[in-house]
């Protein structure tokens, strides 16, 4: 069992790293950061907080849209690319179940994110020690962020399992990606702002705006990491937020993430069907296979 998953980890990992889009996203986040840390930094010395916490900051506000999009674009095709391919029908012909396969692309692209993260992130943290702006707890939450960036990056990992099982196109997947990405990273704030505006005093606001922050991954992510660097008058809109909530602010990320990350991977399994029932395994791929075979015969 261990042994398939870790196959099928690895060969993800290794297709991750030769993923453009991926690169390309790695080169934007580390020259984001390095931005940041150069040109953000300069509150530091009015606030007395150190150059670390802030470029920590800033980074977390950073690392809201581009994990997010980092995520989905690794798991769009996992499944969809699969059968696309023609090598879904071959993977599941071998005695390798439903949760393996998940399993072991859920672990490949982990690492892939980790690896991104921590050549971006570390990059940024390296200079800002090289050139005296770091300290041990800046280096703490140099370590905050990448973990609870991993765990955002995980919840949005299983969202594009889920759409990479619904369709049988990349093309598809991949703009179904990208609604997603831009509901909840950008729209869904929108939406959440415009009704605290018409409902400033009322129930909205006192009971469910907190949860709605809950709902999305990325706002817990947000506002976990910026009310943990203890710097008020740095964040001081969302520290506002953290000190309304009726709920402490280090108990967001965790219970979003999971609830929204575990029943995707669980669906995503279950529209597979029994990993046991050979005939339906072999009927549905074969249906596929020779679907696409026809479409791209059709095409030539």
């Amino acid at each position: 069992m261990f042994q398939r998953i870790l196959t099928v980890a690895g060969q993800e990992f290794r297709i991750g790293l030769r993923n453009r889009w991926i690169l390309l996203s790695v080169v934007i986040l580390a020259a984001f950061s390095m931005a940041l840390a150069l040109l953000g930094s300069a509150p530091a010395g009015t606030l007395d907080v150190s150059r670390m916490t802030i470029t920590v900051a800033s980074l977390s506000s950073l690392s809201v849209y581009l994990v997010p999009l980092i995520a989905l674009l690794l798991a769009f095709d996992a499944v969809a690319g699969e059968i696309e391919r023609g090598t879904l029908l071959l993977i599941f012909s071998s005695p390798m179940t439903r949760s393996e396969f998940l399993i072991g692309k859920a672990v490949g692209h982990i690492c892939v994110l980790l690896l991104a993260l921590t050549l971006g992130y570390g990059a940024t943290a390296g200079m800002l020690a090289a050139t005296g702006g770091g300290d041990t707890s800046g280096f703490i939450d140099f370590a905050r962020l990448i973990g609870t960036s991993a765990i955002l990056g995980f919840a949005f990992l299983a969202l594009g399992y889920i759409v990479s099982a619904l369709v049988r196109q990349v093309t598809t997947a991949a703009a179904m990606a990208i609604g997603i990405w831009l509901v909840l990273i950008v729209l869904y704030d929108l939406a959440l702002l415009g009704a605290l505006v018409a409902d400033s005093e009322g129930f909205f606001a006192s009971t469910v705006f907190p949860f709605a922050l809950l709902a999305n991954p990325a706002d817990a992510f947000r506002l976990f990491n910026l009310s943990a660097l203890n710097a008020n008058a740095m964040v001081g809109g969302m520290a506002g937020v953290a000190e309304s909530l009726p709920f402490p602010p280090a108990a967001a990320l965790a219970p979003s993430s999971c609830s929204l990350a575990l029943p995707c991977l669980v669906l995503s399994y279950c529209l597979r069907g029994s990993p046991h029932d050979e005939e339906t395994v072999c009927s549905r791929w074969s249906h596929v296979a020779s679907g696409s075979l026809s479409g791209r015969a059709a095409n030539r």
